[in-house]
């Protein structure tokens, strides 16, 4: 399997350490995504949707941790409860908001990526879709509301 990025994500963010942990930590923090201009063609019928989700590689991630100590938790957990840069592939996913589309770039807001991440896919946020009831959050249950504040350290590097 080979992966090629698709894109460029533009964020404020120079550097690992004090990034917002989530999206809901960077409410309003605004960047934008450069698309492949062959590209571009892709994006036809996509300013019609208020939320995308953007699939991009943890580039700046050099090793595998299968156990981690989340942000959001002193306790180490198993990578796959947690959504750790440290993963055997390295992937992020976020909600982000679309602003506007011009040409091949992307505005969007509340991102939560290092400047200069490689963007894998852009999908269409669909309530319908993604949207679950009954929802359990496992551990995290008890970190309820600390990703707004919670900012990033280098224990992922």
């Amino acid at each position: 399997m080979q992966l090629t990025p698709i894109g460029t994500i533009h964020t404020p963010f120079r550097q690992i350490a004090d990034m917002p942990v989530q999206p809901s930590g960077a409410s309003g923090v605004s960047g934008r995504i450069e698309l492949r201009p062959e590209l571009v063609e892709g994006l036809k019928d996509l300013d019609g949707f208020s939320h995308i989700i953007v699939l991009y590689h943890f580039h700046q991630v050099s090793r595998v941790s299968l156990t981690v100590t989340p942000f959001l938790d002193p306790n180490p957990r198993g990578v796959f409860a947690t959504r750790a840069p440290t993963r055997p592939n390295p992937i992020g996913l976020s909600v982000l908001t679309l602003k506007a589309i011009h040409g091949n770039t992307l505005e969007v807001e509340n991102v939560d990526m290092l400047d200069g991440t490689p963007l894998l896919d852009i999908k269409p946020y669909v309530p319908e879709f993604d949207q679950r009831t009954k929802v359990r959050s496992g551990w995290l249950e008890q970190a309820s509301g600390r990703s707004f504040t919670a900012r990033s350290d280098r224990r992922f590097e």
